[in-house]
């Protein structure tokens, strides 16, 4: 069954494109070892919550927009065998160098994790 990784990440918002080019350039590498679709979407419609919410997750400040991503695998032992090897997978790849390809936003404020899914209709 497939497995997803899932993303809520904090971007600054006149750094849209820089994001896109850096999603295109790190979305390649998932898909060449295996994912079977990798999909970004940026903020449209985010309500403020009572307690909690997408903003707030990621601690978003007012000039940063919330993005929500996910990586679709075509089972958990992909995903484990690619997460394990990214350090030596990666080694060398200019994809992956901050000074070609700089990260557009705060990784540590980043929220992730793996999903099994329930139900697909």
């Amino acid at each position: 069954m497939a497995y997803i990784d899932g993303f809520v990440i904090p971007v600054p918002t006149l750094d849209k494109q820089a994001f896109i080019e850096h999603a295109k350039m790190t979305d390649t590498f998932f898909l060449e070892h295996g994912a079977l679709r990798v999909v970004e979407c940026w903020a449209d419609d985010l309500p403020d919550g009572v307690f909690t919410d997408f903003r707030k997750a990621v601690d978003a400040k007012e000039d940063e927009t919330v993005v929500f991503s996910w990586v679709e695998w075509p089972d958990k032992a992909t995903r484990d065998a690619v997460m394990g090897r990214v350090e030596e997978l990666t080694r060398g790849d200019p994809r992956w160098d901050a000074q070609i390809n700089p990260v557009p936003f705060d990784g540590q404020r980043m929220i992730y994790g793996g999903f099994a899914p329930l139900l697909d209709m």
